[in-house]
């Protein structure tokens, strides 16, 4: 079963496809639905779910209608958000013009990256408590969006003119890096990465000096405080230095 088109251009970004995307993710969490069940009662698949999240495929309309009646939206939101509008939108707007595939509108990145990460922070107010089983997952995929957004507005920057929209939009995502980083890290078992962040903020470590008191190169620290999988001796070189320097 095809549930989405995909993007009409590799590597360009659609900043209206990441909104619409991320937006959905977070409504998904905060209503507590998961992936297995859109795909158990024929919504959507795991893969086309994931995909449209992190914005590099646009479900077709009629999957976009089911994503609707489950995410209790107005009809026709999903597409309205792609065209700027707030998920809160219940009313249909007009169309708007959006960047051609050929180059990136830095405004509407900002506007992109600013709506989705309001919408994790909305989600992130219903969190279980931190000793929830479901409150590390939750935090750990809000941060992987998140962490997305930030590398689609560097991005962003990197190519176009570096705007106090899109600073701001920048600021935002990390602002909301760290405080969910920080909080993810008071729970039971919290994963390495969110515990490395946790104490070298608290320590007021960079990450190139965090590298440096590890023994591990750079890349290192930026890698397991993104959640990615690192060998095991380096990641027991950074759980060694976490003991060390979490200073609590």
């Amino acid at each position: 079963m095809v549930n989405v088109e995909p993007a009409d251009a590799a590597g360009d970004v659609d900043p209206g496809m990441v909104r619409a995307g991320a937006a959905a993710a977070a409504r998904r969490r905060e209503l507590d639905i998961s992936q297995r069940r859109l795909a158990a009662e024929g919504i959507i698949n795991a893969g086309a779910l994931i995909s449209f999240e992190k914005g590099r495929s646009w479900p077709r309309e009629r999957t976009r209608a089911k994503l609707e009646e489950v995410l209790q939206w107005p009809q026709g939101t999903i597409a309205r958000l792609r065209q700027g509008a707030t998920a809160a939108a219940a009313e249909p707007e007009p169309p708007r013009r959006l960047p051609s595939a050929g180059g990136t509108d830095v405004s509407l990145v900002a506007q992109a990256v600013d709506t989705a990460v309001r919408s994790v922070a909305d989600a992130a107010t219903s969190l279980p408590p931190v000793d929830d089983p479901g409150f590390t997952p939750r935090v750990t995929a809000m941060l992987a969006d998140l962490r997305q957004l930030e590398a689609v507005a560097t991005s962003a920057a990197r190519i176009g003119r570096v705007t106090p929209s899109l600073l701001k939009a920048l600021s935002a995502v990390r602002r909301q890096i760290d405080d969910l980083s920080l909080l993810g890290a008071t729970a039971p078992g919290a994963p390495l990465g969110q515990r490395l962040y946790a104490a070298r903020r608290r320590a007021n470590l960079t990450i190139e000096e965090t590298a440096q008191a590890a023994g591990v190169p750079d890349s290192a620290v930026v890698a397991i405080e993104a959640g990615q999988p690192m060998p095991d001796d380096v990641s027991d070189l950074i759980e060694s230095l976490v003991a060390q320097i979490d200073w609590r």
